[in-house]
């Protein structure tokens, strides 16, 4: 195991076959060498920073009915929102002033916000705060749609892939094409986004040759950021009574993802925190790099409701931030507020 982990760690690639074996067979002690492996990585590649990106939540609507999802159209229990740009504008301020040179729109697919809407956020904000980045986080979109937001400004682009197995996602995302999900992402790459790819751990019938097809499929797209977190099941889907995903078994997933892809930016995410009172630590020690607190209006944040027992829903930005940083520095790492592009991007 340790050869495999090794072989992992110098050529940044495994076979198939390897990665499942390396799966099916780690125990504690190569665990906790493969996390040493994954942070040597990072501190090559990072060192100890860990980036920080404000995250505004700005629309629960959506057309989709993933079923997993809290905010699923078919959801009648959801108190549905939508922030105006005034408000967007506002809790990018807010930002601001603490520091944040990364804002993060995120939000269902939402058919209210037009194209021209979407131009016009990103232009009002670049306008305001131009030396900050913009990531976007919209969902499926035509390629025209997304050269717009690229030409408009937008700097970075986070679509989960949520599954490489086409039996699965086929299975969690009715009416929906699994084909279109991977398309979206190459045209996003190929228009010059900074991209992020992503998937669920522990979602119901998800194996260990998932997480391989997972893993295989992001060493071929190389997106310049990977956000995976644990499945946490929400009470208004079929899924309220399965199991949750591990936090031990994202961990490992964040240390195989940070030695295939050494210059990958890879979340920390609030679904780790949620299932372990340390789980982002754990997350930042096994190669993970960056946080993204929430900028979104407090009376909001329970509403965006992907799964149940989100944390930090109550906290003030400011709140928020002092937290997550406290925490970063307790464990070792330094915080960066700059925009924390990927190594290997520059825009065009």
């Amino acid at each position: 195991m340790k050869d495999l982990i090794e072989k992992l760690y110098k050529e940044n690639y495994l076979t198939r076959d390897e990665l499942l074996y390396l799966l099916n067979n780690l125990d504690e002690e190569n665990k906790d060498y493969l996390r040493i492996k994954a942070h040597e990585t990072r501190m090559a590649t990072y060192g100890n920073k860990v980036f920080m990106r404000g995250l505004i939540e700005f629309t629960n609507y959506c057309k989709n009915n993933c079923l997993y999802c809290g905010i699923r159209a078919a959801n009648k229990n959801t108190e549905r929102y939508r922030l105006s740009l005034d408000h967007i504008l506002h809790c990018c301020s807010i930002g601001y002033k603490l520091g944040y040179r990364t804002f993060v729109l995120q939000g269902g697919e939402d058919p209210f916000y037009s194209d021209d809407k979407i131009l016009e956020i990103i232009h009002s904000i670049k306008d305001k705060f131009p030396e900050c980045a913009i990531t976007l986080s919209l969902g499926e979109k035509s390629y025209e749609s997304y050269k717009k937001y690229y030409d408009a400004g937008a700097d970075r682009y986070l679509l989960r892939h949520e599954t490489a197995s086409k039996r699965l996602y086929d299975s969690l995302h009715p009416s929906m094409s699994f084909e279109n999900r991977i398309q979206c992402l190459k045209h996003l790459k190929n228009i010059g986004f900074q991209i992020g790819a992503g998937f669920m751990v522990g979602l119901p019938n998800q194996r260990n040759e998932d997480y391989v097809e997972d893993l295989l499929f992001l060493k071929e797209l190389e997106p310049h950021m990977v956000g995976i977190g644990p499945f946490i099941p929400h009470k208004d889907t079929i899924f309220a009574k399965e199991a949750g995903g591990s936090l031990e078994t994202t961990v490992t997933l964040l240390s195989i993802i940070r030695l295939l892809l050494p210059s990958v930016l890879l979340p920390a995410t609030t679904a780790l925190g949620s299932v372990h009172p340390l789980g982002r630590e754990k997350g930042i020690k096994a190669g993970a790099n960056v946080v993204m607190p929430n900028l979104s209006p407090t009376n909001v944040r329970a509403k965006y409701s992907l799964y149940d027992g989100k944390i930090c829903i109550g906290d003030e930005a400011a709140e928020c931030r002092r937290c997550i940083e406290n925490r970063i520095l307790k464990a070792g790492f330094s915080v960066d507020m700059g925009r924390g592009d990927n190594i290997d991007w520059s825009r065009g």
